[in-house]
């Protein structure tokens, strides 16, 4: 027998279900085109049902809440804004950095990132309130 361009042989044609037989009025299942594998393969290693992901949820929130916790430092007017973030995102640093140790997520340099820029986020506001301190206590 020989076999199709598509690589796999042709099906013997099947019989329709009886009347009483329940798959009677089910569409019948139709064989994949050419260049598709026939239904029940098991998927290859490493493909989507085998793959296990790093989980760089925390890194990455530690660094984007601390970008802009940063950038809310950065203007004077949302400083307690720059505060609140700051202390997210070194919360969030701190466990990304945990299971990046841990091997549990590959972004230790984002968790880094994250702490640092929230810090310093922190750190800049403070520093307003500090010089508006100063000026305030001059004046009178």
């Amino acid at each position: 027998m020989r076999t199709p361009p598509g690589g796999h042989p042709p099906q013997p044609p099947r019989r329709p279900p009886a009347a009483g037989h329940p798959a009677a009025g089910l569409p019948q299942y139709q064989q994949p085109g050419p260049g598709y594998p026939p239904p029940g393969y098991p998927a290859y290693p490493g493909g989507p049902m085998g793959a296990v992901g790093q989980r760089n949820g925390m890194g990455t929130a530690a660094l984007t809440v601390g970008i802009i916790g940063l950038v809310c430092g950065l203007t004077y007017f949302l400083w307690l804004f720059a505060i609140v973030l700051g202390i997210l995102a070194i919360i969030f640093g701190s466990i990304g950095k945990g299971k990046a140790q841990r091997g549990e997520a590959n972004n230790a340099g984002s968790a880094t990132a994250g702490i640092v820029c929230g810090i310093v986020g922190m750190v800049i506001p403070l520093i307003y309130l500090a010089a508006l301190d100063a000026a305030i206590d001059s004046a009178f």
